[in-house]
């Protein structure tokens, strides 16, 4: 028996249907099925999604949350220390009027030297016969009393104070317009103060009473959002002459 090869067949161009065209029309042929596989993959790989998580969302809100708060707190900060600056004034506004009353009086001798001092003790509602005339006080233990108007000589801190009517001092404001006496004024009480007038006897070096010069210590004391007992002090002299 002889030996024989298998040999492959090889299948014509006709059989496959492209015997009728053309080489170009071939290759043409075959860049489009190339194509066709290709967008095939193209549609199967789908890009990647962006976005945010839903716990980069919360942690998004906690942050915002976190400088709202702290924001909410320098503005009750900012109006709490405009409450104070204004309560801060008037304190200064009380001292200056209790000052600048004994300094008045004595220019105007409507009292005398031996008057611009404590008295011992207050009664009635009158101004001691003899000795000071400034409500009583002392260094060691002082008195803080209500913002009294002045009155019937006209001096802020003395005796008769306590009789004045109305008893109690106020501050009024302009208002919106800025103007005083006008219908949207405000008026502002003052229990929230109070005052105390220290006039105290100097020394030289030697020890020895100056008769002629005195210290007047004005303390005034209040609250503040930020403070309950905030205190206001102004030390100044007074002399026998202008």
């Amino acid at each position: 028996m002889g030996s024989s090869m298998i040999r492959p067949r090889m299948i014509g161009l006709s059989k496959l249907g492209l015997s009728k065209l053309g080489p170009s029309k071939i290759g043409a042929s075959r860049i489009g099925l190339s194509k066709v596989s290709r967008g095939r993959n193209s549609r199967s790989l789908k890009p990647s999604e962006s976005g945010f998580s839903l716990i980069e969302v919360l942690i998004s809100m906690v942050v915002l949350t976190v400088g709202m708060v702290s924001l909410l707190g320098v503005f009750g900060l900012a109006m709490a220390t405009t409450q104070t600056s204004q309560q801060n004034m008037i304190a200064k506004q009380l001292a200056d009027e209790a000052i600048e009353s004994i300094i008045t009086a004595r220019n105007t001798s409507q009292i005398t030297w031996g008057q611009i001092q404590n008295a011992s003790s207050c009664s009635g509602g009158v101004n001691p016969a003899s000795g000071g005339i400034f409500l009583p006080t002392t260094s060691t233990s002082p008195i803080l009393y209500p913002i009294y108007n002045s009155g019937a000589d006209g001096i802020f801190g003395t005796c008769d104070d306590t009789a004045s009517s109305p008893q109690l001092q106020t501050l009024a404001d302009p208002g919106v317009d800025g103007i005083y006496n006008t219908t949207d004024d405000q008026v502002i009480p003052l229990t929230n103060y109070q005052r105390t007038i220290l006039i105290s006897p100097l020394q030289d070096a030697s020890g020895n009473t100056i008769p002629t010069l005195r210290g007047v210590t004005i303390t005034i004391q209040y609250a503040t959002p930020q403070n309950p007992q905030a205190t206001y002090i102004l030390s100044s002299y007074i002399s026998e002459y202008e």
